[in-house]
């Protein structure tokens, strides 16, 4: 099994953690700390080999089916990645599991993923649930019962609205929410979102492929800038005055694959299979953790909790219903554009096609959605905001809060 995701989202916990909860024992093998681990690799391509090489390493016998093997960075050495095809072929009683950073910028090298031999998994910051069940396991108890057209008590729509506020502020990164739930203290949360940008920016600058690490870094420092513009459509003048879409593509290509940004494509139409009709040239991206998103805007705390306006406020909230979002249907959330109409996300739900309306207060005025809904008779049309559950004829208000169980409540 390969888990792939951004640094710094868990995966090397979670392997440690399988490790010690499921097997007798497991050894550990860390790429980017042991460089001499990768000649292994490049001499040897019989599983049985290597596994008697790196036992006498570790010092522990390895057993099938009783020691968990574990490869962490495995970007660094695309041999070993090629290798989990012979342990599949040859040694398959041997348990192996590999984290990688980068394996999407891995994949365009030929020869270098062992395609059909491997199970893949993502790995992504903790969603607001998670997030909830992590800080205040009683309201998440709660929340986990809430069904499709329920009344929330106002009570507990303030105490989750609350916890929302928090989880714009902590974001989903593992180590963030460890730290609030141990010491509460969000100067320790910023001081962590500050780190870790710096990791990424040092991961970009390290990078030494084909996509200039320069470029690279300035397309991510870039995306405040272009989320705060009216439309937040990417614009490649925006990164460097005069810049174009051959200067810049493969570093946001780059950027989408290692799972540091999230894209959304303008379509056309919404019309299914909305995939048909996507723009390639016009999109939006998004950053793939909503507080590290809050931090690198400078938003202040105080802005997010004591309901100012701030002009940010538009682009936070649909990071976060985007973040929420991804992965619970089948294809990807797309947006609408126009000269005269915008919907700020469009769902494709088996056939049927759902707009959807991202609001950061209670404010209900949405021309271009209410223009869509009184054209079209769409079946679902969805407003996030932090109204109440409730339907007002044909929209049907989910809280923030409920994003995550958007599917589940159609």
């Amino acid at each position: 099994m390969v888990l792939k995701g951004a640094r710094q989202v868990g995966k090397t916990w979670l392997m440690k953690e399988f490790g010690q909860n499921h097997y007798d024992s497991f050894v550990y093998f860390n790429f980017d700390e042991e460089d001499e681990l990768k000649s292994i690799f490049e001499t040897n391509k019989n599983p049985h080999r290597i596994i008697d090489l790196l036992s006498m390493i570790s010092g522990k016998k390895i057993l099938p089916g009783e020691t968990l093997i574990i490869f962490d960075e495995i970007q660094e050495c695309p041999e070993a990645l090629n290798t989990l095809k012979y342990f599949k072929e040859k040694a398959n009683d041997y348990h192996v599991i590999a984290a990688c950073s980068l394996l999407g910028t891995l994949l365009a090298k030929p020869k270098s993923y062992p395609v059909g031999m491997v199970n893949l998994l993502d790995i992504f910051p903790l969603t607001f649930d998670e997030f909830l069940d992590a800080t205040d396991s009683a309201l998440y108890a709660y929340y986990e019962c809430i069904q499709k057209e329920q009344l929330i008590e106002e009570i507990f729509h303030n105490r989750l609205l609350e916890a929302y506020n928090y989880y714009l502020i902590i974001g989903g990164m593992p180590e963030c929410v460890t730290s609030w739930v141990k010491y509460k203290d969000p100067a320790k949360i910023s001081q962590i979102q500050h780190e870790l940008i710096e990791i990424y920016e040092n991961d970009f600058s390290k990078h030494n492929g084909k996509v200039n690490s320069g470029r690279i870094l300035m397309v991510f420092r870039s995306i405040v800038t272009q989320l705060a513009k009216p439309n937040e459509k990417f614009m490649y003048g925006a990164v460097r005055e005069g810049g174009r879409a051959r200067d810049f593509e493969e570093a946001i290509e780059w950027l989408v694959s290692a799972g540091m940004l999230n894209r959304v494509y303008n379509v056309s139409k919404m019309e299914h299979p909305l995939s048909a009709f996507d723009r390639l040239d016009q999109f939006k991206l998004f950053v793939f953790d909503t507080g590290l998103l809050k931090h690198m805007a400078g938003i202040d705390n105080s802005a997010i909790l004591l309901k100012t306006d701030y002009q940010f406020k538009g682009p936070l909230t649909e990071n976060y219903v985007l973040q929420q979002l991804h992965r619970q249907f089948a294809v990807e959330p797309r947006y609408f554009s126009d000269k005269n109409s915008e919907i700020d996300f469009v769902l494709q739900n088996g056939t049927e096609i759902i707009p959807i309306e991202a609001k950061s207060g209670e404010d209900k005025s949405a021309p271009s959605f209410k223009k869509y809904i009184t054209d079209h008779h769409p079946e679902h049309a969805l407003r996030f905001s932090k109204r109440g559950y409730r339907k007002d004829g044909y929209i049907t208000n989910l809280p923030l809060y409920l994003a995550r169980k958007t599917k589940e409540l159609l």
